[in-house]
This record gives structure tokens, sequence and C-alpha cells, in this order.
């Protein structure tokens, strides 16, 4: 049986006037496989990201999710990708507990069992002490967890991160390296554009762009 790839990119190739965002870029992620990007600061790492969003259009080439063009506008699309690319917004009046499990409940229903996930989430990531608090009474470093959280509750087949590192020390960067590990050999397909040496070392595979 042919295994459709969850990320592949084809002479993926982003310009704009004369200047190269994302040179010809070829790749397969299969389900379950943990890929990094890494390169240089300019480079095109989080352009190939937002090209698998669909968020960015190509200027030659292809990037498909499940076998179908990246395409933002589509429900299906958003509901097999989850992200930590652009920053997402904070609502400044609930506790991070509560975005977590709002979050949760748009995709999986306002159950005893959602919640019971979004703890789950909160739990590994280190926020449970936390959770009662709001985004403003936090540090960058917690908040980047909550990010992380807010993505990781999602159902998805397919998770983007840029960065994921961001903010965070080296107890909590192993942390997100357990947690990325563990949700791939679930079956998850992750693509992270990361310099941080515990996520490349435990990837599956790794893009090199510049």
């Amino acid at each position: 049986m042919t295994v459709v790839p969850a990320i592949a990119a084809d002479g993926a190739t982003v310009t704009l006037g004369d200047t190269t965002l994302l040179a010809p870029t070829t790749f397969t992620v299969m389900p379950g496989e943990f890929w990094c990007v890494t390169g240089g600061n300019g480079s095109g790492k989080t352009t190939l990201l937002r090209a698998f969003l669909g968020s960015r259009r190509l200027t030659a080439g292809s990037c498909s999710v499940r076998g179908e063009p990246a395409d933002v506008a589509k429900p299906s699309h958003r509901r097999l990708v989850a992200s930590l690319v652009d920053p997402i917004p904070f609502a400044r009046d609930m506790t991070l507990r509560e975005q977590v499990t709002l979050v949760a409940a748009s995709w999986y229903g306002n159950t005893p069992e959602t919640a019971e996930r979004a703890e789950e989430i909160v739990e590994r990531l280190g926020l449970s002490p936390l959770g009662h608090r709001f985004p403003h009474q936090v540090s960058s470093g917690q908040l980047q967890l909550l990010s992380l959280a807010l993505a990781l509750v999602r159902p998805a087949e397919v998770v983007l991160l840029d960065e994921p590192e961001r903010h965070l020390d080296s107890d909590r960067v192993d942390l997100v390296a357990a947690l990325i590990t563990e949700r791939a050999q679930e079956g998850t397909a992750f693509l992270v554009a990361t310099h941080e040496a515990a996520l490349v070392a435990a990837r599956d595979g790794r893009v090199e762009l510049g």
C-alpha cells in the first residue's frame, strides 16, 4: 500500500523581484517523522513553513500536505495543519488554562474529555502551576510554552514550528523535544525551523537551506 507523504516540497521556490526568498527546495516528510529546517538568517526557513501553511504563494514548484496543495483557505487544510509560525494572539482576560481549553473545545467539542486533553498538554509543558495566571502575569518563556500548548492541543496530522525553543531554557527545550518526539511516534509529522542542538539531534531528517 502506498503511503501518502505528510509533507512534500518539489522545487518549491519563492522570489520577490530580484530577491530569492526561498531557493528551489525538494524533500518529503512521511507521517510520524520529525524533520528540522536549518540555515542562516534569510535562507528561507520561515518562508518555507509559510508555504506549507498556504499563506505564502510560491513562485515555482509546489508544497503539498497529505497529497493536496497547501491552501489556508480550505477548512480541510486548516484541520490537517497546526502551527506556531506567526505569533498566536492571546486573550488578555482569560487564564492560561482557559485559553488552552478553549482552543481544544473549538476542535473537539466542549466535553470532559476535551478538558482532560487540554490539561494534559498544560501539564506536559510545565504550565500547571501557572494555569490560573493571565498572559501579562508570566514571563516570555512561559508565553512561548503557552503558544506551543495552543498549537499542540489541536488535532493535526502535520505540525509546523518556527524556532519553538525561543525564550526557553535548556530544561524546557529538552521537554519540548521529548514531546515532539512522542507525538511523532504517534503518527504526527513535524517540520521545525531551528538551530537548537537538542531538537536537531532528535530529528529524523533535515532540510538545510542557504
